[in-house]
């Protein structure tokens, strides 16, 4: 074997032709990006994506993946992070300093809630909740050392939909130095253009849980931020880049081939969530159902007012008068719904939560809650596992 072999196969002459085309995008993988001379490593910059540096600050499919992403959401610039969290947690970093404060709505996403009392709090940096249903509540919140407002649509877990346009209205009012801020998870760019509230009014900032409606398969982690002003994707985009958040180029592919389907999925589980849900409210064993799209769900008529579609969320409050060991055995008795986090994939979930432990203002609910969250089963079987279910807890 020649002595030359290897450094023959590193550093081959041969260049595939150029004007390849095909449905997917091309995976492309790399830490060390070339540059043709010192002149132009010296002169190339990333953060307007104009250029490639290194394979932490983009390939062309990171590329493209974000670039996507800003048409699903209605954005001009997005950025990937290595899960949903560390999407939210990259806004905090990037926009907050000591002797800030961030408010945060009382159905927050709870690891959202977490890294405010601990890692935040240990920054110097202060957090505030308020009553997403109540808009005095936030404009009682707002400080001129509120730099930061979270909104979610719909709460965490309990689905309350609020009232977007009134509460960011409040907050350009009496805070305008705030910036405002989305979990888009469950809207996934489809319910609703977050970016486009009507009245002129819009958030500033996504953030988006790939690993859930984007991904589709339940094998992806993966979260994204998005936003339209120049000036602020840069304070973002900066921190990013210190922070060294990188995602894997494989679960890039698999989002890209997840995306094509998307709405066809968020329509599938939106349908089927609708079916389930009332089925729910007909069954003596719940004293509520949670979801968006029915009118007696807390905030209906904001979403009503604003949003087309519903995802396939259900949460389903237990009669006080079943423990909490009887409401586990029905999730334990449930055998197409899987015990497990997350959600937006083809199989349907189910966990247990209590509300106390999850709401530090006064909670409307009494019961043990139960949150499903629906995948690509036949509809009919999904109401068959909660039937049986039912009767064995009973």
């Amino acid at each position: 074997m020649s002595d030359r072999l290897t450094t023959d196969l590193i550093h081959h002459s041969y260049v595939a032709p150029a004007a390849f085309d095909a449905l997917p995008p091309g995976v492309f993988k790399a830490s060390s990006v070339f540059f043709p001379s010192v002149a132009a490593l010296r002169e190339r910059h990333w953060v307007d994506k104009s250029a490639y540096t290194y394979g932490l600050h983009g390939t062309p499919t990171t590329f493209t993946l974000e670039a996507r992403l800003a048409t699903l959401e209605g954005a001009k610039h997005v950025l990937l992070a290595p899960s949903g969290l560390s999407a939210i947690t990259l806004v905090d970093m990037a926009l907050l300093s000591s002797g800030d404060e961030v408010l945060l709505p009382d159905n927050v996403y709870g690891p959202s809630r977490n890294f405010a009392a601990h890692e935040l709090k240990q920054w110097g940096i202060a957090y505030r909740l308020y009553d997403p249903m109540d808009p005095a509540s936030l404009r009682a919140a707002l400080t001129p050392r509120t730099k930061l407002v979270w909104l979610e649509a719909p709460g965490s877990v309990t689905l309350e939909f609020p009232d977007l346009r009134t509460l960011v209205r409040g907050v350009r009012a009496q805070a305008p130095q705030a910036v405002i801020a989305l979990d888009n998870t469950w809207g996934a760019g489809i319910a609703f253009n977050a970016f486009d509230l009507g009245d002129g009014l819009a958030v500033d900032v996504t953030v988006h849980a790939l690993t859930k409606y984007p991904s589709g398969g339940a094998d992806v982690l993966m979260g994204s931020v998005a936003c339209r002003d120049d000036t602020l994707y840069q304070r973002l985009a900066w921190c990013h880049s210190r922070l060294g958040l990188g995602v894997g180029v494989n679960d890039v592919e698999a989002v890209l081939r997840g995306l094509p389907s998307l709405a066809l999925r968020y329509a599938a589980q939106d349908a089927a969530g609708r079916h389930i849900a009332a089925w729910c409210q007909g069954r003596t064993e719940f004293v509520r159902v949670l979801h968006p799209a029915l009118p007696a769900s807390p905030g209906h008529k904001h979403w009503a007012e604003l949003c087309s579609a519903a995802a396939g969320l259900v949460t389903v409050e237990f009669d006080p008068q079943f423990s909490t060991a009887q409401v586990d055995a029905f999730v334990d008795a449930l055998r197409l719904f899987r015990i497990g986090w997350s959600w937006g994939g083809p199989v349907s979930l189910a966990v247990p939560y209590q509300p106390k432990a999850m709401r530090a203002l006064a909670t409307p609910y009494r019961g043990t809650l139960v949150r499903l969250c629906i995948g690509l089963e036949a509809v009919e079987d999904l109401i068959g596992d909660l039937a049986q279910a039912l009767v064995l807890k009973t």
